[in-house]
């Protein structure tokens, strides 16, 4: 095979990624697309390829002998169903983060991966990006010391208006958006700390969103569409205050890692501003980034070395590329792990357990912040 063609299942705002794939005369071509909604479909057409084969029956794509992956790009509900067909119908799959919305669900993609031969790789992009490389080349080349301690705060500005007026609200579609949302900050935790979470307690609550507006409301019918700090008059998008939602819009974590390295995540999903802030601590110093402004700081402490007379400011540049560059990169990715079997960054395992965390946290806080064991599976430990 010289090169991969690509059908994709969710032509929704992430289908933005397939123009990295499609690249005629190049390693990949995306020949297909999926989705229930026939204007999604048109318009991508329009925007990657306006002779791609399109379907609102993802089992008619799947069954078409010129596609030899499938990129899943689907609501996290429907990972496991569609991820699950794709191997059986003998496609490679690339799956977007959380591999699914259960530790069961990723476990039974893991295993139909292992029974199709074929190659799954999870889309953890922020694997990619260059600040968290970076961070990662820091602590492995050991100034700081040994690792000890994780803190992670992650500002979710405009958290409503990407969660709360759809799908993503309600723990039937999501687990919670610890799973969503936090599978990337966990994911880097264990990916940066090369370990896994053994085990999680954790506090979270719903204070802001939901409510008692009716499910049935969108914001352009509301009567308080002019003053309410939540509207957005798009086309259908459902009330954040709405009676259904029942997923946590902020939530606390602790983490006990192996090798007894303690972790801390924060998310809030009302903060006015966004941004992600990592802090690393080891026993010569600390890491930290700065991602509004491009910058990660190195301070170091009395070791009795040359090292401690030297704090270092690292700035990072700007790189071509959605997400900050990181989406080209694993894109090309995937298409180097079908065509020469060369490893990502990522592994399905690391999907897994991202999602593993999440579960436990989500239990832990839904009865009142107990201690819970997070399930380390049957599979082989990769970070």
């Amino acid at each position: 095979m010289d090169t991969v063609r690509i059908g994709i299942i969710g032509a929704g705002l992430r289908s933005g990624i397939a123009k990295y794939w499609h690249s005629p005369g190049g390693k990949s071509v995306v020949v297909g697309a999926a989705d229930v909604s026939m204007t999604r479909l048109k318009e991508f057409q329009e925007k990657i390829n306006e002779h791609a084969y399109i379907t609102t029956d993802y089992r008619e794509l799947l069954e078409r002998k010129d596609i030899d992956a499938v990129a899943i790009l689907s609501p996290d509900y429907l990972h496991e169903e569609h991820a699950i067909a794709a191997l059986q119908a003998g496609k490679h799959v690339y799956c977007e983060k959380p591999l699914a919305i259960t530790v069961e669900g990723c476990d039974r993609i893991i295993e139909e991966s292992k029974k199709s031969g074929k190659h799954l790789m999870v889309g953890f992009n922020m694997r990619y990006m260059s600040i968290y490389q970076t961070m990662k080349e820091i602590i492995d080349s050991g100034v700081i010391g040994d690792l000890k301690a994780v803190w992670v705060r992650h500002f979710v500005g405009f958290g409503g208006y990407f969660y709360y007026h759809d799908w993503h609200g309600t723990a039937k579609n999501t687990t919670s958006l610890l799973l969503q949302k936090g599978s990337h900050d966990l994911d880097v935790i264990h990916w940066i700390t090369g370990k896994y979470t053994k085990k999680v307690s954790a506090f979270g609550g719903l204070d802001f969103y939901g409510g008692d507006k009716p499910n049935t409301l969108t914001c352009p019918t509301c009567d308080e569409k002019n003053t309410c700090t939540e509207s957005s008059l798009e086309i259908l998008t459902q009330c954040a205050f709405r009676e259904e939602i029942d997923v946590e819009d902020n939530n606390m974590l602790i983490m006990e890692l192996e090798g007894g390295i303690k972790a801390s995540y924060l998310q809030c999903h009302f903060t006015p501003d966004y941004s992600r802030n990592y802090t690393f601590i080891g026993t010569k110093g600390r890491v930290e980034n700065d991602d509004v402004n491009d910058k990660i700081y190195v301070k170091t402490r009395k070791s009795n070395t040359w090292n401690e007379f030297s704090d270092i400011t690292y700035d990072m540049k700007k790189e071509q590329g959605s997400h900050g560059g990181a989406d080209p990169k694993i894109c090309s990715d995937f298409v180097e792990l079908v065509l020469n079997n060369i490893q990502p960054l990522t592994t399905p395992y690391a999907g897994r357990m991202s999602v593993a965390v999440g579960c436990a946290a989500t239990e832990s806080i839904r009865s009142g912040g107990k201690v819970i064991e997070v399930s380390q599976g049957p599979t082989v430990k990769s970070v």
